[in-house]
């Protein structure tokens, strides 16, 4: 299992806005961060991951790869993975992964509809939560993986 204190940060990347969640001190939940606004600069999210990097001990960070539902790769994800390497070029350090995040925007948008969030505010925390999603996939993941370890 991982060191104590050192979390997982999720990326839910985006043209227009990134969700950015993180795990707590144990990794066993995740919560939402941050939305950033990015309006396609990737140099806007590299220093804002900067920041709460400087703030967080994170040793993972974790990017949803968009698939279609065929589990072929989007158009998207030709971007998300040009991402991911300006991630490991400059968070060498640091474990970086991806992982399958179909349905997280859906399940974001229901999650928000059963909460009775005002539509204005959809737009701004929807990548948020999909982030929290894309997290939470990745810690069942190390749970399944560390359970058939035990076996």
């Amino acid at each position: 299992m991982k060191k104590i204190n050192m979390r997982i940060l999720g990326i839910d990347y985006g043209d227009a806005r990134c969700g950015i969640a993180i795990t707590d001190a144990l990794n066993i939940t995740a919560q939402g961060l941050e939305t950033i606004h990015c309006e396609g600069s990737d140099k806007i999210i590299l220093k804002r991951l900067d920041e709460i990097l400087s703030q967080y001990e994170v040793d993972t960070i974790v990017v949803g790869m968009p698939f279609n539902m065929n589990g072929t790769k989007t158009e998207r994800a030709e971007k998300t993975e040009k991402f991911i390497h300006k991630l490991k070029c400059k968070y060498n350090t640091k474990k970086i992964e991806s992982i399958d995040e179909r349905l997280t925007t859906v399940s974001a948008h229901k999650t928000m509809n059963f909460l009775g969030v005002n539509k204005n505010k959809k737009k701004n925390i929807v990548d948020t939560i999909s982030a929290v999603y894309i997290l939470e996939t990745y810690l069942n993941k190390l749970k399944k993986t560390l359970q058939n370890e035990e076996k």
